[in-house]
């Protein structure tokens, strides 16, 4: 089960019933079996958030609490980044939106990028299940 809190009143362009439906094909594809909860919030929540646990004083379009041993792993979204990003990198809100849910999922599922070998291997899954979604 995937649960959705939306604390980003006045944002029309979630649609939360595709995220519901493409988180839940990744964690089938990924073989995770336990309920996580998506977080929508502003701009200043996800710097605060950033700031606090990855010391970046800076808003992020995606971060990621938790592991799939945790009772409710959360990702945490910043529409307004995901715009953003979107239209820097000239796709759709929702393609955007997708890949930094897949991107949020891969990392509860233990998946990383600090090394070169890692950022491959996990954007190749990631844009992999972008496909799968869309």
């Amino acid at each position: 089960m995937v649960e959705i809190i939306d604390l980003v009143e006045g944002f029309k362009r979630i649609d939360k019933k595709f995220l519901k439906s493409a988180a839940a094909k990744v964690l089938k594809k990924e073989k995770i079996k336990k309920n996580i909860g998506i977080a929508l919030v502003d701009g200043k929540e996800i710097q605060s958030l950033n700031k606090r646990y990855r010391k970046k004083n800076q808003p992020t379009d995606v971060l990621s609490f938790g592991s799939i041993n945790d009772v409710l792993p959360q990702i945490v979204i910043c529409p307004k980044e995901v715009e953003e990003n979107a239209k820097k990198n000239k796709v759709s809100f929702k393609e955007e939106l997708a890949r930094v849910l897949i991107h949020g999922i891969l990392h509860l599922s233990g998946l990383d990028h600090k090394t070169k070998k890692e950022e491959i291997k996990m954007f190749q899954k990631q844009e992999k299940y972008l496909s799968l979604v869309m």
